[in-house]
């Protein structure tokens, strides 16, 4: 639900279900490809969310999202761009290696990235908050009308959601919606990071 002083409503969809060798693997902002599923699942809202009075349509720049806007653009004539700023958490050393590996590695320190966003970063990677912050910066130069698709990922999501709604990162990963699900941003008023 957007608040009664603005025209706009942001609608944020996490991409399609990714190929089944991914699962299980930390992938972050490594460019993996859509399952069969994923490519369904794309399909499918790409018929759904065509229906709608699309203003503006962006996507990460990474191929399970993009693939998505291209579908949503042919249906509808809105040209998809890229915002980076969208992309995947970047997790550095730890991409395309398996979660158990790392976690056998790193063990229970794996947990400091939410308990400690604004300093915890696996090796060559980004902190929590840098994500946060790049999304917001993308945020902040949204248009203040219209109907804005945004083709992203479950964490970038989950640190907009959060951070609008004032959670603390401990709470973000419960935000992260499902492959293929789509949600109207609740937009804050205010935002005081």
């Amino acid at each position: 639900m957007t608040s009664s002083t603005s025209r706009r409503r942001i609608i944020l969809v996490r991409h399609g279900r990714v190929a089944d060798h991914y699962q299980g693997v930390c992938y972050g902002r490594s460019d993996v490809e859509l399952s069969d599923e994923g490519r369904r699942q794309s399909q499918a809202l790409a018929e759904e969310l065509a229906a709608l009075p699309i203003t503006h349509l962006v996507h990460s720049g990474l191929t399970r999202t993009k693939w998505l806007a291209e579908l949503i653009a042919a249906r509808t004539a809105i040209a998809a761009c890229e915002a980076p700023c969208l992309v995947e958490f970047n997790f550095g050393h730890w991409e395309l290696r398996p979660w158990q590996d790392i976690f056998a590695e790193i063990g229970e320190a794996m947990n400091d990235l939410t308990r400690s966003p604004e300093t915890f970063r696996p090796p060559a990677g980004e902190t929590v908050h840098e994500m946060r912050d790049r999304v917001l910066a993308w945020y902040r130069e949204l248009p203040s009308e219209g109907v804005i698709v945004a083709v992203a990922h479950g964490g970038t999501i989950a640190a907009l959601r959060g951070t609008l709604s004032g959670a603390p990162a401990t709470e973000w990963p419960a935000l992260i919606p499902s492959y293929g699900q789509w949600i109207d941003l609740e937009e804050s008023p205010e935002i005081t990071t």
